[in-house]
């Protein structure tokens, strides 16, 4: 047990976990369904793990499914979720750092900024208020819109605004409404706040406090900030211009709508389908050639040290410049003036292969345990879980139980994977006092 112990960053995952678990056994009461009848075993552990893990992704009709209790226990989940995301990457950055070389900590330290060797609680406390603050500000604007527009009772406004506000925020997709957002594609009061707060939650606090600290000078970001801000913006650029030319004529969307609701629609739902979850058209009616898109962005994901999922956004883009380099026979791989260290480089790669094969894996299952699934539903449902994004196309509502189980199992490795292999990679780095003799293998 002290061998256990020793190294922290191997509690992360028993801290998602028994929330989970306690989680389950709450919406597995009789009060927590409308009917009052206990819920099943998978449909109360799918939901936990959906909501402590953020995702969002659901196997039922969320508002008719979940009574009032049940569903203030899937939003404390989901904070509990969110905050216990942020609070452990800080924590295993600050660990990390710590046992490292002299180097190596300065290294870190330079790469994360905010997140350098310093006040714990300080840190912890500035996060928290960054995060309530932002869910307040959500709250109160969608919360008078409905109030305002729609004919909400104060109470029911604020309660709509809130649980809203706390699932964007914390890029889980968890709706009060059986069609999602649907009805707010073309209300850019409702859709665009919320919106905006998945950005800002998926884009991690690194990244988010230097680019505010740094707003003037954006040269001086350090590679990751660089990386994670202009990568998500560029990402969220082509996604909303591809998305918005497949769906311009197509009826089942965005084909009705004017010029105007059509580019709402279309960059909101970009905005949400990175990490957020919610669905702001119908998912199931999109084209065909919207898939791979929205795939894609899903298993990208949001920043480090995020409430966002995927491979992270600073991971994609390290790639790029890497196969950019080796395609120009550069030495070394450089980043607005700085080279990336060997290291960075090899647990990029090493990442985003585990998840390659992760959601390879996880779709080869669905593929065996369900019959007439197609192979593209398959890759959506299973990217959306990996990724913590909560997406669907409703398939996960059709799946066997043992089908549910693999998509519940995929969202709590989504979640704690990355976070426990990165910390993990970086702890068990060491220089060994030999080398051997080098060798040049054929590749291609």
């Amino acid at each position: 047990m002290r061998w256990f112990l020793r190294n922290p960053v191997r509690l992360v995952p028993l801290g998602f976990l028994v929330p989970i678990l306690l989680g389950t056994g709450l919406l597995m009461a009789r009060w927590a369904t409308v009917d009052h009848q206990r819920p099943p075993l998978v449909t109360a552990l799918f939901t936990a793990t959906s909501a402590v893990s953020v995702t969002g992704m659901a196997i039922n009709d969320t508002p008719n499914y979940w009574s009032g209790p049940g569903l203030v226990v899937i939003t404390l989940l989901t904070q509990l979720g969110g905050l216990g995301i942020l609070t452990a990457a800080a924590l295993v950055i600050l660990v990390v750092s710590r046992q490292l070389g002299l180097r190596n900590r300065l290294l870190v330290q330079a790469e994360t900024a905010e997140f350098g060797i310093g006040d714990v609680a300080r840190l912890l406390r500035r996060i928290a208020v960054t995060v309530f603050a932002c869910e307040a500000v959500m709250t109160a604007v969608v919360a008078g819109r409905l109030w305002w527009a729609y004919d909400y009772g104060p109470g029911r406004a604020l309660w709509s605004g809130g649980f809203h506000a706390v699932q964007a925020f914390n890029n889980c997709g968890f709706a009060l409404y059986s069609d999602g957002l649907l009805g707010f594609a073309r209300d850019p009061w409702v859709s665009l706040p919320l919106a905006l707060g998945a950005i800002v939650g998926g884009l991690g606090f690194p990244a988010l406090f230097e680019a505010v600290r740094e707003w003037r000078k954006p040269a001086r970001w350090v590679v990751a900030t660089k990386l994670t801000i202009w990568g998500s913006l560029a990402l969220l650029l082509l996604g909303f211009a591809g998305l918005l030319a497949a769906e311009w004529t197509n009826a089942s969307t965005i084909g009705s709508y004017d010029a105007a609701g059509k580019t709402l629609a279309s960059f909101t739902q970009i905005a949400l389908s990175r990490t957020g979850g919610y669905d702001v058209l119908n998912i199931a009616d999109l084209q065909e050639e919207s898939y791979p898109l929205l795939i894609v962005l899903m298993f990208i994901g949001g920043g480090s040290a995020s409430t966002a999922g995927g491979i992270k956004v600073s991971t994609f883009f390290l790639l790029g410049f890497t196969i950019w380099a080796e395609l120009r026979g550069e030495p070394d791989v450089t980043v607005g003036h700085r080279r990336v260290a060997t290291a960075s480089q090899r647990q990029a790669v090493t990442v985003a292969l585990l998840s390659v094969a992760l959601v390879t894996a996880g779709t080869m299952l669905l593929l065996l345990l369900t019959e007439g699934v197609r192979f593209v539903a398959a890759l959506f449902e299973v990217t959306s879980a990996f990724s913590t994004t909560g997406l669907t196309v409703g398939l996960a509502a059709e799946l066997p139980a043992s089908g549910q189980l693999v998509l519940t199992v995929l969202m709590f490795i989504g979640r704690v994977g990355p976070l426990t292999l990165g910390s993990a990679i970086a702890l068990n780095t060491r220089r060994r006092l030999y080398r051997y003799p080098q060798e040049q293998p054929i590749v291609g």
